[in-house]
């Protein structure tokens, strides 16, 4: 059976079902894998002629082993990735894996969809209501929202920066009502982060209350981000050699979910981090100091991070080797002018609209290859009609918006403001505790 360990080191192992649950660890780690599985390279071979679904079912299974039986995993699987990934060619030699053909547009429909039908069926027999409490910095809300609206037993609660999200980022979930409740913090997402990490290590508020996350810092939500390298893996075909893959990184989650599958054995030349001018990552790289600092709002704002809590895992699975992370991982900032440049510059070179984040993606994988013959993936993690404005203003086009995220720009806002002060997150917790009771 695959036990789970908190990379503080401090808390006893635990089973999958019992770190979902959770969400973070009580001594205030993130869970990851005892051990990485490692799959032979006869599997390899066999993964392009299987189906979506069926990779990441055997990707998962050893993951999920005595919390989830293999029927449940299928139908947690075929009901939460019930929509392609395509891995599309954008000019030779570069290749982009669009993650953005979920319900809410965006790479997070992936974890939050297959988190919550794990939630759902951990908790059916379960007589407490169970409070997902989420921070997010655009997209995360809204896949998290949309993957557990009318869940049975659960309610949500989302912590988001006021004004630092996009408007139609805000409209999908802010506008759901039911069981999903939205904070708008006056602050940054590091200060909503910050709130939901000290939430989790209130024993006082544990103990009236069953609390859990949503965010990448629960394991749920990012094991089954590794699926889809291996689905872009199986699409690319047998190259010479490995490919690089540019991943947008602001938490850190989705690169972390990238190097657990190069762990298992999935051929991966070497990783890129892309982020924005919020750039705590690659100083770190360089100087071998990882020192937080406030983030500062740009146009790719789920990448607005100044202390992303991933990094604990990645320090991990490299037994704190920062050599052997170098090694693995490079790592480029871009600011928002190099972000736009990107923008148009793919635009009237190929036709293809990327949306900020995925423009910084693309600009980290342009900076490795550098002419190489190797081939390269970056990440497209959100569609761009989920920043038209910015999208229109730089290629002179405004984007296409699909009908399931037309439907919501017309609904009623319903959030309440909050200040970046953990009592006040506190209280109003106990409050909505209190009169369900």
């Amino acid at each position: 059976m695959m036990k789970y360990i908190s990379t503080n080191g401090a808390a006893p192992p635990v089973t999958f079902r019992e770190a979902v649950m959770q969400g973070q660890a009580p001594d205030g780690g993130l869970y990851v894998p005892e051990t990485i599985p490692r799959f032979p390279e006869t599997m390899f071979r066999e993964l392009p002629d299987l189906s979506w679904a069926e990779i990441a079912f055997r990707v998962a299974r050893p993951y999920v082993e005595g919390s989830l039986p293999d029927d449940v995993l299928w139908q947690v699987i075929t009901e939460a990735l019930n929509f392609n990934i395509p891995l599309r060619r954008l000019r030779e030699g570069v290749y982009v894996l669009e993650l953005f053909h979920g319900p809410t547009l965006a790479f997070k429909d992936v974890g939050a969809r297959f988190m919550s039908r794990c939630m759902a069926y951990f908790s059916a027999e379960e007589d407490h209501t169970l409070t997902i409490l989420v921070a997010t910095s655009g997209d995360t809300g809204s896949a998290v929202a949309s993957g557990f609206l009318g869940v049975e037993g659960v309610q949500v609660v989302i912590l988001y920066p006021a004004g630092k999200v996009s408007e139609i980022q805000e409209q999908q979930f802010t506008t759901l009502g039911a069981n999903i409740t939205a904070l708008a913090v006056k602050g940054t997402f590091d200060d909503c982060q910050r709130m939901v990490k000290t939430a989790f290590a209130d024993t006082t508020l544990t103990r009236e209350m069953h609390l859990s996350s949503a965010n990448s810092i629960n394991i749920g939500r990012l094991l089954p981000q590794s699926f889809y390298y291996y689905y872009a893996w199986a699409q690319l075909g047998e190259t010479e050699q490995a490919p690089v893959v540019s991943v947008p990184s602001g938490n850190f989650g989705n690169l972390t979910s990238g190097l657990m599958a190069a762990a298992t054995g999935l051929p991966v030349g070497r990783f890129v981090a892309a982020v924005n001018s919020n750039r705590v990552f690659p100083d770190y790289l360089s100087s071998g100091r990882f020192e937080p600092r406030a983030s500062h709002p740009t146009l790719s704002n789920a990448m607005d991070v100044g202390n992303p809590s991933n990094l604990a895992r990645i320090r991990h699975l490299f037994r704190e080797n920062l050599r052997e992370i170098r090694r693995h991982i490079h790592s480029y900032s871009f600011d928002d002018e190099m972000t736009c440049q990107a923008i148009r510059e793919v635009y009237l070179t190929t036709g293809y609209i990327l949306d900020p984040h995925s423009a910084v993606a693309y600009l980290g994988l342009v900076k490795e290859l550098d002419n190489s013959e190797q081939p390269g993936i970056f990440l497209a993690t959100a569609h761009p009609a989920k920043f038209k404005d910015v999208v229109a203003e730089v290629t002179g086009r405004l984007p296409e918006i699909p009908p399931r995220l037309a439907e919501r720009m017309g609904k009623e806002k319903k959030s309440i403001p909050i200040r970046a002060h953990y009592p006040e997150l506190k209280e109003f917790l106990m409050e909505m505790t209190a009169k369900r009771q």
